[in-house]
């Protein structure tokens, strides 16, 4: 505990009144920065490369699988009022949900291993964020020209041109935004239909609600917002530190071998002028997406997309020095000198092994799983209204409501028995035919004679068999429910 003596030490900041309305503005000091507009240079190299390469795979997924065709439906499409959810051959219902949570363990797991081996390689070059951001900025700069003309641009008083301009550059942006929350709407309603829809002005109130609203996200987000999505609400910025280590690869700068920095005549000899590599031009900066600058160190803003590598790359082959002033590389590396072999064999470490046998063993398993599952899926619901009854003839009688699930992309014949009492019996029909894709309820009626035996809830099987038109068989399946006799 503080003595009275040590507590009287300590400088205590006097509280200052509130300043009155009139006081005036100048007295006041803001608690906010105000944001800075980043203009991104553009940036020609290999990461550039790989980078519109996955910006035109992740789009042309995007947007054309919406009009892939599988048979007489669309490939991908997940139709929430009917409860099916249809992936190219496959057909999955609710009750298959099990595949949807595999799918995010696969993707955390995914995540977690890309970020041991190479920090944040989803956000440099597949995040959506990213992808749009690039998109958005290729159209700006087609319109406003690159870094320093958009600058100029910006500003220059209004003017016809900077009308035309601007304005050409947000109607290219809202119509591509348009056309991202149509394409989206498409997953879920049969894009076809959407778009005769919107043709014939009949779209429903819901369509128009998610297509303006991905639309206004697309545009807000990757138009305006940009790096400050990925600086202040994507959580993963904050705990990327959690699965980086030494061995992690990061874009580094060679600190050792660009500094002293600063300006040189290219015939000038660096080591005369007590220079290092970097010649202090801030291209590194003006290409950065985020607008940090790398020779400060790794940042938690840094997305990992190598532009500043590109650039710096450019600039060292134009001053005649060797590459990888920035670069690629983990922290063991840079301190230890090690060549990229000795990295990659740093890479592949305990850790990355470790997510590397528990995610393929969970493809494997959803893999096998998919692979082997039964065309049709069966549930037995018991009918609440009539939990067992007395029927004539002395019977005692159970309902039950079967759901009928066909997976298939042809129709299903459905069969089934019962059995686990004496004297048990169907008094209702056991054939059913059900449509490709399609589920049907059917209701059951069970029947054991009185005294068959004791009262309470005994065990009993449906045993189903599904056979396809020809009457090959489709699959078998055992359901376990219960047979109730009153007191």
């Amino acid at each position: 505990m503080s003595t009275p003596e040590a507590r009287s030490s300590r400088s205590v900041l006097p509280i200052q009144p509130v300043p009155a309305e009139d006081e005036g503005e100048g007295d006041r000091t803001s608690l906010y920065q105000a944001h800075q507009k980043i203009y991104p240079r553009s940036v020609q190299g290999v990461f550039a490369q790989w980078r519109w390469g996955m910006v035109a795979i992740t789009q042309l997924v995007f947007y054309g699988l919406p009009w892939l065709e599988w048979g007489q439906r669309q490939a991908v499409l997940f139709d929430l009022g009917a409860r099916r959810f249809y992936i190219f051959g496959l057909v999955l219902y609710p009750q298959d949900f099990i595949y949807l949570t595999a799918l995010l363990v696969i993707s955390a797991l995914s995540l977690f291993l890309f970020t041991a081996v190479a920090g944040r390689l989803w956000c440099g070059f597949a995040c959506p964020q990213t992808v749009y951001s690039e998109i958005f900025l290729w159209i700006e700069r087609r319109f406003e020209g690159d870094r320093s003309a958009r600058m100029r641009l910006d500003a220059s008083p209004l003017s016809v041109n900077k009308i035309l301009r601007k304005g050409g550059k947000q109607i290219a942006w809202i119509m591509l935004s348009l056309w991202t929350g149509l394409s989206f709407v498409g997953y879920f309603t049969p894009i076809r239909e959407l778009t005769n829809a919107i043709l014939s002005l009949g779209l429903g109130p819901w369509e128009i609600f998610w297509v303006l609203f991905y639309s206004f996200a697309t545009y807000g987000n990757a138009g305006f917002m940009r790096e400050q999505v990925c600086k202040y609400m994507c959580p993963y910025a904050r705990f990327q530190s959690a699965m980086f280590d030494r061995d992690t690869l990061i874009v580094t700068y060679d600190q050792g071998r660009g500094e002293p920095r600063g300006a040189r005549s290219k015939k000038a000899d660096p080591k005369v002028q007590g220079l290092g590599a970097c010649v202090d031009c801030t291209l590194c900066v003006q290409v950065c997406p985020t607008g940090i600058d790398i020779r400060q160190g790794l940042q938690y803003e840094c997305i990992g997309c190598g532009a500043c590598v590109d650039v710096c790359d450019t600039v060292m082959d134009k001053v005649g020095y060797a590459r990888g002033l920035i670069k690629f590389s983990t922290q063991n590396a840079m301190e230890g000198g090690w060549n990229w072999a000795q990295t990659v064999r740093r890479i592949f470490r305990p850790r990355v092994w470790v997510y590397s046998a528990v995610l393929w063993a969970i493809i494997l398993a959803v893999g096998l799983s998919l692979w082997s599952r039964d065309p049709f899926r069966v549930d037995i619901v018991r009918d609440r209204a009539t939990m067992a009854r007395w029927v004539a003839g002395g019977h005692i009688e159970n309902v039950y409501r079967l759901q009928l699930m066909n997976a298939a992309e042809q129709n299903l014949y459905f069969q089934w028995q019962v059995d686990g009492l004496p004297g048990l019996r169907l008094v209702t029909e056991s054939l059913v035919d059900v449509g490709a894709t399609e589920s049907r309820w059917v209701s059951v009626r069970l029947q054991v004679p009185d005294g068959a035996a004791p009262a309470g809830s005994h065990p009993i099987h449906f045993r189903f068999t599904a056979r396809l038109p020809h009457g090959e068989l489709a699959g078998q399946s055992s359901e376990k429910t219960v047979f109730l006799i009153p007191r």
